[in-house]
């Protein structure tokens, strides 16, 4: 198996060492357990800091992404893989060692084209932590999964044709719903990890005051305005380090 990790990063040059760092030690444990051929990928969309810089020399290929948008950047990366496993982590997130391990083994079922792994912030505030515990069960129960990690098989990515690039957010719930439709058609199955869990960087919701959080994450607002680039500054101008 040869799995590509494709990391979309803007100014992310403070947080890459952490997740890169932790996906060394997760290809370790994994190579240490079963052959892997690993490759991996940090899209520079757009940085104005040393995110390519830190990236190259922490090991990764840095390719460049001019147009600023998370999924365009994902989409840059995967067209640039070799692997025939597809791994997308958001460059904010360290992962546990066991996590490559645990989708190795999900992606050995010739069954699965792919999947998701399930995300707990732990934010500062206690208000915060309970209004996303909230939202851990919404997602539950409507099916959604973030992208703070996400993976699947490259021909199955070719099929549903990537992540979204019109969409400015959110892109990462309609690939993984895709990905569902995708497999149910094919007689196939996707997997959802819970265990374990992946904690991605919770600076938006320690720094953001309560009302910008409650309208950001709203899905009503998310419906209407996920096409629109102004709303996501804090995403994709003006993002909180």
């Amino acid at each position: 198996m040869k799995i590509t990790i494709i990391i979309p990063a803007f100014n992310e040059a403070a947080y890459l060492p952490s997740t890169l760092g932790s996906i060394q030690a997760a290809v370790e444990r994994l190579r240490a357990q079963a052959p892997a051929d690993i490759e991996v990928i940090v899209v520079d969309n757009n940085s104005t800091d040393e995110t390519a810089a830190v990236a190259q020399g922490m090991g990764a290929l840095v390719l460049h992404e001019p147009v600023q948008s998370i999924a365009r950047a994902r989409n840059t990366g995967a067209r640039h893989a070799a692997g025939d496993v597809l791994i997308f982590v958001d460059a904010d997130v360290a992962i546990p060692q066991t996590l490559l391990s645990a989708i190795h083994a999900a992606m050995n079922d010739s069954d699965c084209i792919g999947g998701g792994v399930d995300v707990e912030y732990q934010p500062r505030r206690f208000a915060v932590r309970f209004y996303l515990r909230a939202w851990r069960i919404i997602a539950r129960l409507t099916g959604m999964v973030q992208g703070a990690v996400q993976f699947c098989r490259s021909d199955a990515f070719a099929e549903i044709g990537g992540y979204d690039e019109s969409a400015w957010i959110g892109e990462d719930v309609d690939f993984y719903w895709s990905l569902k439709r995708f497999a149910k058609a094919s007689h196939r199955t996707v997997r959802l990890i819970r265990s374990p869990r992946v904690q991605p960087s919770s600076r938006r919701f320690d720094k953001w005051p309560i009302w910008r959080i409650l309208i950001w994450t709203n899905p009503l607002f998310i419906m209407l305005f996920r096409r629109w680039k102004r709303p996501w500054s804090g995403w994709y101008s003006k993002v909180v380090r």
